[in-house]
Formats: structure tokens, sequence, C-alpha cells
């Protein structure tokens, strides 16, 4: 067995303007940090027909997206959140991606796998992008392992610094998944208490103090997520993987370092061995210093292929 990468050269056509935090640079980064890692089954990420992306959006917002990308340049979809020519099909290959992971790991052709591609997913709520992101990409995936491949219980791990509004808006009423969100509170976009808990109690948001640190991350992980997802036995595993909690990152303050990604990997992969015979799909998300982004990638995907062989 083997981890598999989805990528694809579409998501370099995705431009922001000059300065954004959410750059083609950030793939390119990614892609350089991975090229030593011979053993990956390196896969092209397709596209996601507008079916499949309706998993989780209804065809007027999947429209919206299509007819506001420009003929040229950049345009703003809200202060945050641009298109250029070719974001669309950027777009459809990052929910494509992970759509095709959960594919992979459910038939067994692969152990775990990473999807690196952009724009990422975890703000993109039912009729609103927002926060870099156009798509759900992850609670599309979720979506599709219980509509394609009849699960009943799926983890998602969004340890991305700012709160998955995006997931906990697409999954609010999805008792099949159970969602954990760290983050740190406060912090854009201002959602992501304790108190929002889903329709079936199946949302856990972690707000983690600015500062806080890689022993509080550690000690909230270990007393709070892993017991739960022991209790849930889940047959899949998501990760919204953000990198952007690192001390490096420029957006925001909770201080982690690359050692705590490897970390937190490793313990992911072993619940997923214990419950769920190692079936991880990780999806790219945040992270904004291009090195430490890089790094901490590498390390995250060092530790799925450890586990995955």
């Amino acid at each position: 067995m083997t981890t598999a990468l989805y990528t694809h050269s579409d998501c370099l056509a995705h431009r922001t303007p000059p300065g954004h935090p959410e750059q083609v640079g950030r793939i390119e980064s990614v892609a350089k940090a991975l090229e030593g890692f011979d053993a990956l089954d390196r896969r092209d990420a397709p596209a996601a027909p507008d079916g499949v992306i309706g998993l989780c959006h209804p065809q007027s917002h999947i429209d919206a997206i299509a007819a506001a990308e420009p003929k040229s340049g950049t345009v703003a979809l809200d202060e945050d959140t641009h298109m250029s020519p070719g974001s669309m099909q950027a777009a459809r290959r990052a929910v494509g991606g992970a759509v095709a992971a959960v594919d992979a790991v459910m038939a067994g052709e692969v152990a775990n796998a990473f999807v690196a591609t952009r724009p990422p997913g975890h703000h993109a709520e039912y009729e609103k992008p927002m926060g870099f992101c156009l798509f759900g990409n992850v609670a599309i995936a979720a979506k599709h392992a219980i509509a394609a491949h009849g699960l009943n219980r799926v983890v998602i791990i969004d340890f991305d610094v700012h709160h998955g509004n995006g997931t906990q808006d697409l999954l609010w009423n999805e008792e099949k998944v159970l969602f954990f969100s760290s983050h740190q509170l406060p912090l854009w976009p201002g959602t992501g208490s304790e108190k929002e808990r889903g329709k079936y109690d199946q949302i856990v948001n972690l707000p983690l103090a600015p500062g806080s640190g890689s022993l509080e991350m550690r000690n909230t992980y270990t007393r709070r997520v892993f017991p739960m997802i022991d209790a849930f036995r889940p047959e899949l595993i998501l990760i919204s993987a953000g990198f952007d909690a690192h001390r490096a990152d420029p957006l925001a303050q909770l201080e982690w370092e690359t050692d705590d990604y490897t970390w937190i990997t490793e313990q992911i992969c072993d619940l997923a061995a214990k419950h769920c015979g190692g079936r991880v799909v990780s999806t790219l998300e945040g992270g904004y210093d291009l090195t430490s982004l890089a790094a901490s990638a590498a390390a995250h995907v060092q530790v799925l292929m450890e586990k995955g062989a």
C-alpha cells in the first residue's frame, strides 16, 4: 500500500491579486517540498462535475461562481475572495481531487491520500464563497463518501487556524459526519464557539487562545477529540489540513511548531488504523508562510506515507 498525492497544474491558473496570501506559490512550495517523496502515487485531480459539487451547493451557487469568472485579470467576490481566468476549473479540480481520493482509499487502491490543490474550501458556505474558498471541498468529499460508499460514520478534523465555518454550515444537518474544528478565537471569521453544535450535536468546536501554543493544542486533542473519535468508530477520517497555525504564519498567533503537524498526523493515522483500516484523506486548506507551509506539509505527508506503508 502507498499514499496517493492528488494535484493538478490547473490549480496554478487560479490567480489572486499581488500580495494576496492565497497565492500560486503555495502549491509550488508544497510541490517542491514533496519532490523527493518517490514512493508517492502521484495522480491528477479530476474536475468535478456540477452533480458532485451539488452534493453540498445549489445549482444557483455553481452557476454564479462560473458566471463571475473574468475573461482577464482578477475579480473580487468579496474583500478576501478572488477569481481569475481558470479559477472555476481549479475549483473543480480541488473538489474532484478530494472526491477521487475518497474513492481510491475506499477501493483499497491506496492506504491514504493527500490532496494538494487550491482554492481551499472550508470557508465556502451553502450559497456564499468566502475566505479564499469557492466550494466546500472536504464537506463534498464527506457527502460523497456517504452517498457513493454507503458510509454511516465519517470524521472530519479541521486543524486550520481559522474556523471551518463553511464545513460547519454545509454539514449542520448531517448526522453521519462528526466534525471537529480547532481554531484560534478571536480571529476571522469570528464563528466557531463551543455553543455551535449542529442539529445532532455532531459539530465540535475547539477554540484556542492566541499564543496558546503546542501544549494546549495537544492537551485539547488528547482530552476531547480522540476519545470522541474512539467512541464514534469512524469508517473514514477526512482532514482539512491547514498549516497556518504555525508560529511563522503571518495571519494568526497560535504558535504551533512543525513537529506539531507530525504529532497530530500520527495520532489521526493511529485512530484510523484502529477503526477504519487506516483510511485517511487529507485536503490542503490554509498556510501562508511559504517556508513553514512547505515544511509542515512535508512532515504531514511523511507520516501519511510511513503509516500507510
